[in-house]
């Protein structure tokens, strides 16, 4: 009777060393998912804000040069604007089919990895 005992305190023990390795597992697992998807976040907006530098100013510059094209500076500026504005309005209309799709698709494909 007494080994009985014994072998169910070790195997209770081994439950319960294995429950606090896998909790601990469990742990390490969703930090690594965690900075997995906050490095990609940071280094996201970094880039998404080098892109949107790049875009002012050769927007600026094809606005200089369209504006000298036409010898009216605020002409230049104008058209440029509205070819934003008409991407914009593009991006807006598609968002559902394209935009979404593709971030959404993204973003589980991350997490799972």
């Amino acid at each position: 009777m007494e080994e009985i005992r014994t072998h169910t305190d070790s195997l209770a023990e081994k439950i319960g060393l294995y429950v606090e390795t896998y909790l601990k597992l469990i742990g390490i697992t969703a930090t690594k998912r965690i900075t997995g998807m906050a490095s990609l976040g940071i280094i996201s907006a970094f880039i998404l804000f080098l892109f949107m530098f790049i875009l002012f100013f050769l927007g600026i510059g094809i606005a200089l040069w369209v504006g000298e094209s036409l010898n009216d500076e605020k002409a230049g500026y104008f058209i440029v604007a509205g070819f934003y504005v008409i991407c914009m309005i593009i991006v807006l209309i598609l968002r559902k089919e394209l935009v979404y799709p593709f971030v959404r698709n993204f973003i589980i494909k991350k997490v799972y990895e």
